[in-house]
């Protein structure tokens, strides 16, 4: 069966604020990449993956601080080596990026979910401090657009590339819908971000209580560690000889 997950993800990175509940996908959003794979009804817009392409849409502006969110229905069934992503993306090769990857899996086995940062259904399943003392870059300068895609990727995707895509079930169709964006939207030409988008400290997103999870997320965040996670690089000493600096307390 296909899960609808509604995502919600708070972006650490932000000519004025944009609040924008997306009643027609066109008005917001455009194709990154095979624009012939996708289609869009009001607020509704279906990815398709085949053997000859997959694709991705972005939105038309790009945001810095604030909040996006919508709801995914992934790949029904046989959806082995495929992958499913919802994310923000700067440009250039020292790009920002908040990601969020839905991982295929064979019929009757659930989807696996590696993120960086993101809520779920309004739950914390990820967090990433601020060390930027600790030499940790931390994205807070540059703004990025929202994005959606789904493409093949049975080289890893799936039981590390052992289950490959079987094509005879393309194509594969992921729909996204209910799109949200609650944040500072940055133009091109747009020189002070501080100013425009924090100095005053005027917006949601600068008060104390969104600055850190509360107790009751803290919980959360614990039981999802506890219950759900299958993989912490922070804890792979077998692939990293000196664990990266985030990793450290």
């Amino acid at each position: 069966m296909a899960q609808h997950f509604p995502l919600t993800s708070l972006m650490s990175l932000a000519t004025l604020l944009n609040v924008a509940f997306c009643a027609n996908f066109s008005d917001f959003f455009q194709p990154l990449w095979a624009p012939d794979h996708i289609a869009t009804e009001g607020d509704h817009i279906n990815l398709s993956l085949d053997t000859v392409s997959g694709c991705g849409f972005e939105s038309r502006s790009k945001y810095l601080f604030g909040k996006a969110s919508m709801q995914i229905k992934l790949v029904e069934g046989d959806s082995a080596g495929t992958v499913t992503a919802f994310y923000m993306s700067s440009e250039g090769p020292n790009h920002d990026e908040l990601d969020f990857e839905f991982l295929g899996n064979v019929s009757g086995e659930p989807y696996l979910v590696q993120t960086n940062v993101f809520l779920v259904d309004g739950i914390p399943i990820r967090v990433f401090a601020n060390k930027e003392e600790n030499g940790v870059i931390y994205p807070k300068s540059q703004a990025m657009s929202i994005r959606g895609s789904v493409w093949n990727a049975d080289d890893w995707a799936t039981q590390g590339g052992r289950v490959k895509t079987n094509w005879s079930h393309s194509p594969f169709v992921a729909t996204f819908r209910s799109f949200e964006i609650d944040a500072c939207e940055l133009s091109p030409e747009t020189d002070d971000v501080e100013a425009r988008c924090g100095a005053s400290r005027q917006f949601w997103w600068d008060k104390p209580s969104v600055r850190e999870l509360n107790r009751h997320q803290s919980h959360q965040l614990k039981w999802v560690r506890r219950k759900h996670m299958v993989y912490d690089y922070c804890k792979d000493v077998a692939r990293f000889t000196e664990l990266p600096r985030e990793c450290i307390n």
